[in-house]
């Protein structure tokens, strides 16, 4: 048996179990070796079957007796039944989607059993108890007789899915133990690594994880597979920075005091954070290498004049050797909203330098300044706009996805920023250093509050700067929970703010209601009968705009544009408004059904009313009364910035709502770890010496391909 073998060739498996396991992504004994328990069941005490009781876990020793294969009576699962005596009496055991138990185990062997307690017609049961064979019971180990099998040990408990049960993972892992795989198992971490931070070694560890004897062999075997997962992302990631500066690219030595002097274009004065993180970016300008660093930001806290003072800096930059032209910058976004949300901030910031601007996006292109419109921007042709894109006219590009496809060519792109880091992977970042024979630089910027353990993984790649004020003059929106009774009196304080000059986002969980006879009706509400019922019975003397994803982008930057203009004092929406809607007017913010939002989600849609010096509301409407959905939203209310959030909700939740495995692909054990600043730092320092002692780990081939792995799947991001 190895790592690599397919579950199908090494166990006897039903199409149940097959749909089952691809259902929690195992494919091989590989991945069922890192299927870890999530939990363990303690057996130090032993009863009898006399002492058992409806709902008891317990766990009981004794023969076992009857045990067949059969099918369920009425939905024919196939399953496996016997029964369990000792000396107080006898009891059932039934086994569910596992008959070949039948054939592993013969009449009367001696066994233990744990599991719950259930009742059918008045008589008790055990259901899908885990099971395990005795060689013996001595008298004075039987409980009659005072003794306690198993004192002090633990049973692993795994995650489990319809079809395959914790019983199957610990018997499935016990036949990988008695193959001998273990012995053929080379451990990838060096060992000087776990003799410094007292890791146990790759075989022991999965001795411990899955059959440990006390808590604290448990405890050292997660430590030391939470360890592995941030290393080796460590190392893929300082290995991916170590090529990408080792690359040359456009030296950049701007004057500060003319980029302080085009900041002055800004609605708000630059605070202390934002003139940092410019002295930052224009450090890394100046060293020939390609910059990759991650600018984090709450929402509000002037990323995308950061951005523009960067921008600045590279437009008037002539080529190497020219004394004519400039370099290009091109700015990536993840929705057509905030890509032209940026486009006109641009607009904006430059209107005055005489400089082209494009936009591109799947709706076609727009260009400014226009041929009959100076002070405004036209729709071209694609043909064309990307003709001025590649001899160089068009200095500043501002897209979508668009931007990366083959088509778009650049003559000098010296900068490259990406809006929203977390919405784009490796390989979309990939696309630029194509394009290029030289390296452009690299700003990722993010308004997801992420806490600094989480960053120093999954950028590890990326220097950070941090953006930690915001401007002078901008208020915190007063955020309020509003119950049920509270509707008509928030409303009502709505309806004075609008009656004010001011405005108000709708944010509802769906666009349309459900069909009954598709599925239940839910209490969340939709777009459309939203918007209905606000115009007909709540605000009939306001217009009231609809926004979704369904809507056309025609149609889309109308109503946004109406909005933008005050001509729409109300706009109902799903969360496509969540990044990059600037409308300063927009002071207001109802989230209906926000436990349905995960709070990085509320938090991003409560920062689009920061966008003045009027005192902005966010009013969080829920439909649940669970303590737990109310704790959350609590938080929110308290929390006074993004980055607090981030930090509360990992130490409540681990994995959180800010941060899942599946966005950022790591497993359980990967979020425990980013729990311990540490932990995190450690494998860091550790990750970064070996790459830059042994840059491909030609010393370290177990490492080296365990990297390669992680590439291909890409899954980090």
């Amino acid at each position: 048996m190895n790592l690599s073998d397919p579950l199908e060739g090494s166990f006897r498996l039903t199409p149940t179990h097959v749909h089952a396991l691809k259902k929690l992504g195992l494919a091989t004994v590989g991945d069922l070796l890192y299927h870890f328990p999530v939990r363990y069941g303690d057996v130090a005490s032993i009863k009898t079957v006399a002492e058992a009781s409806r709902g008891d876990s317990i766990a009981l020793v004794g023969q076992i007796s009857h045990l067949q294969s059969k099918k369920a009576f009425r939905k024919k699962i196939p399953m496996a039944e016997g029964r369990l005596l000792d000396e107080t009496g006898s009891i059932q055991i039934v086994w569910f989607h596992q008959p070949y138990l039948a054939k592993m185990i013969p009449d009367s062997s001696y066994v233990r059993v744990e599991g719950k307690v259930q009742e059918r017609k008045g008589k008790l049961y055990l259901s899908n108890p885990k099971i395990e064979r005795l060689s013996s019971l001595p008298a004075a180990a039987s409980p009659l007789f005072g003794g306690n099998i198993g004192a002090g040990t633990l049973y692993p408990i795994y995650p489990e899915t319809r079809g395959v049960t914790s019983n199957w993972f610990y018997h499935a892992v016990g036949k990988i133990f008695k193959s001998g795989l273990l012995e053929t198992l080379d451990d990838p971490i060096p060992p000087a690594i776990l003799e410094k931070y007292h890791l146990p070694s790759l075989a022991t560890a999965l001795i411990w994880i899955h059959s440990p004897k006390k808590e604290t062999d448990a405890r050292a075997a997660r430590k030391r597979f939470a360890f592995e997962e941030v290393f080796f992302i460590q190392l893929e990631k300082q290995r991916a920075r170590r090529e990408w500066q080792n690359h040359s690219s456009f030296v950049v030595d701007p004057s500060l005091e003319n980029v302080l002097q085009f900041a002055t274009r800004f609605p708000f004065p630059l605070t202390r954070a934002q003139r940092r993180a410019v002295e930052n970016i224009f450090l890394d300008f100046k060293k020939g290498r390609p910059m990759s660093r991650l600018l984090e930001g709450d929402v509000g806290s002037g990323k995308t004049a950061v951005a523009a003072m960067a921008a600045h800096a590279i437009i008037t930059t002539h080529p190497e050797g020219k004394d004519f032209g400039n370099l290009q910058v091109a700015y990536m976004a993840p929705t057509e909203i905030l890509a032209q949300q940026h486009f006109e901030s641009f607009i904006d910031f430059f209107a005055e330098s005489d400089i082209q601007i494009g936009l591109i996006t799947g709706s076609g292109c727009k260009k400014f300044p226009s041929k009959v419109n100076p002070k405004g921007a036209t729709s071209i042709s694609r043909v064309q706009f990307l003709k001025w894109v590649a001899n160089g006219e068009i200095p500043i590009l501002i897209g979508t996805h668009a931007l990366i496809q083959k088509s778009v060519k650049f003559k000098h792109l010296g900068f490259v920023i990406i809006d929203e880091q977390h919405r784009f992977g490796t390989a979309q970042r990939q696309k630029f250093r194509e394009k290029e024979g030289r390296i452009p630089h690299l700003l990722s910027m993010t308004a997801t509050p992420i806490p600094r353990t989480l960053a120093l993984t999954i950028y590890g790649d990326l220097d950070l700067t941090l953006l930690d004020e915001l401007p002078p003059g901008r208020k915190v929106p007063i955020t309020k929970i509003v119950l049920p009774q509270e509707r008509v009196m928030t409303y009502e304080k709505i309806r004075a703010e609008l009656h004010l000059g001011r405005q108000v986002y709708i944010i509802c969980p769906r666009i349309d209601e459900p069909d009954p006879a598709k599925e239940l009706a839910l209490q969340a509400k939709s777009v459309k009968e939203e918007a209905k019922r606000l115009r007909e019975g709540i605000f009939p003397e306001f217009e009231v705009g609809v926004l979704h994803s369904k809507v056309r982008p025609a149609e889309k930057e109308s109503v946004m544009n109406n909005f933008k203009d005050g001509k729409t004092k109300i706009l109902v929406s799903t969360s496509v408004v969540e990044v990059g809607v600037n409308v300063p007017n927009a002071t207001m913010i109802i989230i209906e059904g926000a436990e349905r939002f995960g709070l990085a989600q509320l938090h991003q849609l409560r920062g689009r009313v920061m966008r003045s010096t009027h005192q902005p509301y966010c009013f969080i409407f829920s439909e649940s009364r669970s303590g737990k959905s109310l704790d959350r939203l609590k938080a929110l209310k308290q929390a006074k910035n993004g980055f607090e959030l981030a930090e509360f909700d990992l130490a409540q939740r681990g994995a959180g709502e800010l941060y899942g495995r599946k966005q950022w692909g790591l497993s359980d054990l990967g979020m425990e770890a980013i729990r311990n600043i540490k932990m995190v730092e450690a494998a860091r320092h550790e990750a970064a010496a070996l790459i830059a002692k042994d840059p491909d780990l030609k010393e370290y081939p177990l490492l080296s391909k365990r990297v390669e792995y992680s590439r291909q799947k890409i899954h980090f991001e």
